[in-house]
C-alpha cells in the first residue's frame, strides 16, 4: 500500500510550538504512534505538543493533545489559542468567541487583537486531591510552600491544577535553576500520581515574574501558557505579586489576570502560523 499523505500546519504561542491535524474534514489514523514521529525534531516535523481538531457534542469544537512521548494531555493554554486561531485561518469558524473541549473541560478562547488571543481558563483547583497530589494536608488547599524530596534535597514547593497538575517552584535566578536535573524527577515523583508540569519561577516585581517550564512528557519548553497561569496563581496565594502579572517565558511573555479567588484566570498571549505541509504516513 503506498504511504498516505496527511495534511498539517505548524504553529506557535510565545515560542510553545504545535503541529495541528484537521479531524474535522478528514479521517486521521491511531495518532499514539503518529504523534511520536510527528513530533520527532529530526525523523518528523518537530513539535512540543499534537492538536487534533475533532467534532464535539459538548461544545463548538473538540482538541485533543498529544505530547511527544505518545501520551494524552488535558489542556494546553499556549496550544488553544494557537488552535482557535487555526480554525479561524481554515475557514471553520470566523466567531470571536468558541468553546474548545478539551479533556479538562470545555474553554472559551476569543480574539483580542491581530494575533492575540485571550482565554478564560477557568478556576484554578487548589485541593490536592483534585489537582492531583499527596501533598499538603487535604481538604480544599491551597498547596503552597510545602516540603519535596527530591534525590536528598527538600525544596519547598507548590501546587495548583489549571486543567492539567503544575508544581511551582521559587528559584532566585531562573537562567540558573536546575530546569534538566530536577524538573524530570519531580514530573515522576510519587506525590503525583499522574505526573506533573513543573514551573521554576523568579519573582521580579510584584506586576513581573520569569519562568521556565518542564512540561510533562515533553521536557523543556520555551513557553506554557497553564504553566504562566499556575506561576501567577501561586504568586498572588504566596503574597508577592499583585492580581494582573506579566509572565515572561523563553519564547515571549503573557498576561495574566485573576481579579479575585473566585473569579476565572484570564491569560492573553499571541498566536502564530509557521508553515503548511503533507507528510507521508504509513504503518502509523
Amino acid at each position: 500500500m503506498p504511504p498516505r499523505e496527511l495534511a498539517f500546519t505548524k504553529m506557535h504561542g510565545a515560542g510553545n510550538d504545535f503541529v495541528v491535524l484537521d479531524g474535522i474534514a478528514e479521517e486521521l489514523p491511531p495518532l499514539e504512534k503518529l504523534a511520536r514521529r510527528l513530533l520527532d525534531r529530526r525523523f518528523g516535523i518537530g513539535g512540543d505538543q499534537l492538536l487534533v481538531a475533532r467534532p464535539s457534542t459538548a461544545a463548538d469544537f473538540r482538541m485533543d493533545i498529544y505530547n511527544p512521548d505518545g501520551s494524552r494531555a488535558e489542556m494546553c493554554a499556549n496550544g488553544i489559542r494557537a488552535f482557535y486561531e487555526w480554525l479561524r485561518d481554515h475557514g471553520h469558524t470566523d466567531r470571536d468567541e468558541v468553546g474548545v473541549e478539551t479533556l479538562a473541560g470545555v474553554v472559551r478562547p476569543r480574539r483580542a487583537g491581530p494575533g492575540l488571543v485571550t482565554v478564560d481558563m477557568g478556576r484554578p483547583v487548589l485541593a490536592p486531591e483534585k489537582i492531583p497530589t499527596r501533598l499538603g494536608a487535604g481538604g480544599d488547599g491551597p498547596v503552597l510552600d510545602v516540603p519535596l524530596e527530591v534525590d536528598g534535597e527538600v525544596l519547598r514547593v507548590s501546587s495548583v491544577s489549571m486543567g492539567n497538575p503544575h508544581c511551582v517552584v521559587v528559584v532566585p535566578d531562573v537562567d540558573a535553576a536546575p530546569v534538566e536535573r530536577l524538573g524530570p524527577r519531580i514530573e515522576h515523583h510519587p506525590a503525583f500520581p499522574n505526573r506533573v508540569n513543573v514551573e521554576f519561577v523568579e519573582i521580579v516585581t510584584r506586576d513581573r515574574v520569569r519562568q521556565r517550564t518542564w512540561e510533562r512528557g515533553t521536557g523543556e519548553t520555551l513557553a506554557c501558557g497553564s504553566g504562566a497561569c499556575a506561576a501567577a496563581v501561586v504568586s498572588i496565594l504566596r503574597g508577592v505579586t499583585d492580581r494582573h502579572v506579566r509572565v515572561e517565558l523563553r519564547g515571549g511573555s503573557l498576561e495574566i489576570a485573576w481579579p479575585a479567588d473566585d473569579a476565572p484566570v484570564e491569560r492573553t498571549g499571541p498566536a502564530a502560523h509557521v508553515f503548511e505541509g503533507r507528510i507521508a504516513v504509513q504503518g502509523e
